[in-house]
């Protein structure tokens, strides 16, 4: 449903060299004003792709500003809320505690053994939120259940943990996000 943008992965020879390249990791629209982009184009930035809102929020991205000024907009009036401040909160602050929260000191193409999971009981997160569940499944809270991910789709619904500990895949400032009302595009599988 959703591209993402991490930079420039590529090089010269059109082969992928790296996991990021710099702090702003956003989610943009897979369809936009009819523009196209390749795939791997070196000094341009490289598109990703998610399946929806709920995976490109456990990846640590945000909603992009321009193609999704609404998404992006709630997004950051729900962190401000949440962070108890006064005044919004900035691209750059949102970008930074992002940075920080997603990904721990580590180098190389695969990064999913450096991924931050921090711990919170299953019934203080909100729906939207995406967990590690005991068999290393990553797990969407979704209403009373959650569903594992899946290319295809959102599947294998079991019932949502309540009051025992979970392993948080989606970043603190995210899940701020979605308690202070920011609604997530959810893949059509959920129904």
């Amino acid at each position: 449903m959703f591209t993402g943008n991490r930079g420039c992965l590529v090089d010269a020879s059109h082969r992928v060299v790296r996991h990021h390249a710099g702090n702003l990791w956003i989610t943009c629209l897979a369809s936009f004003r009819g523009w196209k982009h390749p795939l791997d184009a070196p000094r341009r930035w490289t598109p990703l792709f998610f399946l929806d809102d709920a995976v490109a929020l456990a990846a640590g991205h945000r909603p992009c500003a321009f193609c999704r000024p609404g998404d992006y907009q709630s997004y950051r009036r729900a962190v401000t809320s949440g962070l108890g401040r006064d005044t919004p909160v900035l691209a750059d602050e949102l970008n930074r505690r992002l940075a920080v929260e997603r990904l721990a000191r580590g180098r190389g193409l695969s990064r999913a053994d450096d991924r931050v999971l921090w711990p919170a009981r299953g019934d203080d997160l909100p729906d939207g939120t995406v967990i590690v569940a005991d068999d290393g499944r990553a797990r969407l809270v979704h209403q009373d259940c959650t569903f594992v991910f899946g290319f295809g789709g959102w599947t294998d619904p079991a019932t949502r943990p309540t009051s025992t500990s979970v392993r948080v895949l989606t970043p603190p400032t995210s899940v701020t996000a979605l308690l202070g009302g920011y609604v997530p595009t959810l893949h059509p599988s959920l129904g």
